[in-house]
């Protein structure tokens, strides 16, 4: 039994839902996202809240009757109210900057990575050491904050890199540690 699924989706004013078929489009004040469900999952908008139904009880329904209804929630925040991911660049002489829309990172390499946004993202830099990544859609905020981490994570010993500012890291004693 799906538990997320079963939840209801609340639809804030403001936000648009059109129905065509399998495809959903949702618009809202910060933009419009397009998504296209399985046959198996039947969604019905009654007032402003959405439920998900299932066409049968086999396991491959039951495994994208959560996502599909996690799916379209994640579309209505995010035209809604948006998606943000805060990045910390932690190491000495790192440092991120904006030239233009292109986000330039000097993380101890010879050379600046840069990293030019998709349509519908934006990058902030707060301070030198701070980034942040927001938009309206969660799989671009997400895929574009971890693609800025995977450039350096943070190793385990002195946590330089960059990290996720809610991230913990798990710290280690060393060689002469004991």
């Amino acid at each position: 039994m799906s538990r997320i699924g079963n939840k209801l989706v609340e639809i804030p004013a403001g936000v648009t839902v059109t129905q065509d078929g399998n495809t959903v489009t949702v618009k809202g004040p910060k933009g419009e996202l397009t998504q296209t469900f399985s046959n198996l999952i039947t969604m019905s908008i009654e007032g402003n809240t959405a439920t998900f139904a299932r066409a049968n009880e086999e396991k491959f329904t039951k495994s994208i009757h959560g996502t599909s209804r996690a799916l379209f929630n994640n579309m209505v925040v995010g035209v809604s109210e948006g998606f943000k991911k805060d990045l910390e660049l932690i190491g000495v002489g790192y440092r991120a900057q904006l030239q233009g829309n292109k986000l330039v990172l000097n993380v101890g390499y010879s050379h600046p990575v840069e990293f030019i946004p998709e349509e519908g993202v934006t990058v902030e830099v707060n301070a030198n050491t701070k980034v942040t990544v927001s938009g309206y859609d969660k799989e671009k905020v997400g895929a574009l904050a971890a693609n800025i981490r995977a450039v350096r994570p943070p190793e385990p010993y002195k946590g330089k890199g960059i990290k996720y500012s809610d991230e913990i890291i798990r710290r280690k004693e060393g060689k002469t540690g004991k």
